[in-house]
C-alpha cells in the first residue's frame, strides 16, 4: 500500500469520525412522550453525568457528551439541580441546561403533619425515599446533630413553605426544617418556656396535642387552658389524638379497647404528658402552649360544625356531651 492511499483512507476515516461527531453533536435522542428528568448532585463526576444522561436518551453517546463538554471547558459549569428535558437537544444545548441550574423546589410542610407524612409529601416529589426519611427520624446520631431536644424528630419539622437547593440529601433536608424550629423558638420563646417551668420538648410535646385537638385558631389558647388546668391538678389528659397516634395504621375508629390499652402515648391510662410530640406544631400553638387563656376549663367536647364546647366542671361537660354527641336537647 502506497504511502499517499495509507494517507487517503486515513483521512477519509477521519472524515467519517467528524461527521459522525457533528451528528451526535447537533440531533438529541428521541425522548420519551412524558420526557425525562436527570439528577445532577453536588460532587457527581462528570462520567456520572454523561451516563446518566445517555440512560435517559437525553444525549445519544455518554462518551461524546463528556469528551466535548471537557474539549470546551463546559464540564467546570455544570450545576447541581434536577432537570426535566420535555424536548430534544443537541450536546451544546444540554450543556447549556446544566450550566444555567435549576430553580429551587418549593414543598410547604402543613401545621399538625407528622414526620410520615412528611416522608410520603418529600416521595412523592422525588425528592427523598420515605424510608430514609423514617430512618433519621429515629437514628440518634441525626437527631444529635441536627439539635433536636427531645427523643425523635416528631414535633422538630417546622410547618412552614421550604425552597430546598437543588441536589439537597435527605439530611441536608431534614436539618433545614429542623433549623427552621430554632429559628422560630427564638430566645424570647425560649424565655416564656423557662418562665412556666417547661423543657422545650414539653412546650412542644404540649403544642402538638393542642393542634391535634383544634383547627380553630381561636381555640388553641382555650385547648391549652384546658391540658394545663389538668396537669396541674393531676388530672389525666385524655386525649384522643395521643391514643391515635401510638397505633400503628389507625383506620379511624377510636375503640373502647383503644382507648384502654397501655402505652406511654394513651393519656387516657397514663399521666401528665406523653414522652414527645404527636405532630409538628405551628408557631400558633406553641405560643398557645405557652399562654394559654384564663379559663377554668377542664373539658372540651366538639359541636360537630369544628369548633368545640368548654366546660370547667364535670356536670356541664355531661350537659354538652349529651346535647353535641347524642342529639339531647338543652333544658329550658
Amino acid at each position: 500500500m502506497t504511502a499517499r492511499l495509507l494517507i487517503a483512507i486515513v483521512a477519509v476515516g477521519v472524515l467519517v469520525a467528524i461527521a459522525a461527531g457533528v451528528a451526535v453533536l447537533r440531533t438529541g435522542p428521541a425522548l420519551p412522550a412524558s420526557g425525562a428528568t436527570v439528577d445532577v448532585r453536588e460532587g457527581d463526576h462528570l462520567a456520572d453525568i454523561a451516563a446518566r444522561l445517555a440512560s435517559a436518551d437525553v444525549v445519544r453517546s455518554a462518551t461524546f457528551f463528556r469528551v466535548f463538554a471537557r474539549l470546551t471547558g463546559r464540564d467546570r459549569a455544570l450545576q447541581p439541580g434536577r432537570y426535566h428535558f420535555d424536548r430534544p437537544l443537541d450536546v451544546p444545548g444540554v450543556l447549556q441546561r446544566l450550566a444555567a441550574g435549576s430553580p429551587p423546589e418549593e414543598v410547604t410542610v402543613p401545621e399538625g403533619w407528622r414526620v410520615r407524612d412528611v416522608a410520603a409529601l418529600l416521595e412523592s416529589r422525588d425528592l427523598a425515599q420515605a424510608e430514609d426519611v423514617l430512618c433519621l427520624a429515629s437514628d440518634p446520631d441525626f437527631l444529635l446533630a441536627a439539635g433536636v431536644p427531645g427523643p425523635q424528630l416528631e414535633g422538630y419539622l417546622f410547618p412552614d413553605t421550604y425552597r430546598l437547593a437543588p441536589g439537597m440529601s435527605t439530611r441536608e433536608i431534614l436539618e433545614a426544617m429542623v433549623r427552621r424550629f430554632h429559628e422560630r423558638f427564638d430566645a424570647e420563646r425560649h424565655r416564656r418556656a423557662a418562665a412556666r417551668h417547661l423543657t422545650v420538648n414539653e412546650v412542644v410535646t404540649l403544642a402538638s396535642i393542642i393542634e391535634k385537638e383544634t383547627g380553630l385558631a381561636t381555640e388553641r389558647p382555650l385547648i391549652a387552658a384546658v391540658f394545663t388546668n389538668r396537669l396541674r391538678l393531676g388530672m389525666p389528659l385524655q386525649s384522643d389524638p395521643t391514643v391515635i397516634y401510638a397505633i400503628p395504621d389507625f383506620s379511624g375508629n377510636l375503640t373502647r379497647a383503644d382507648l384502654a390499652r397501655p402505652s406511654p402515648y394513651n393519656t387516657y391510662v397514663s399521666g401528665g404528658l406523653p414522652p414527645g410530640p404527636i405532630a409538628n406544631p405551628g408557631l400558633a400553638a406553641l405560643d398557645a402552649a405557652m399562654a394559654p387563656a384564663d379559663s377554668p376549663a377542664l373539658y372540651f367536647v366538639s359541636r360537630n360544625d369544628g369548633s368545640h364546647e368548654f366546660s370547667a366542671t364535670l356536670a356541664e361537660h355531661n350537659r354538652a356531651v349529651a346535647r353535641y354527641q347524642r342529639g339531647v336537647p338543652p333544658p329550658r
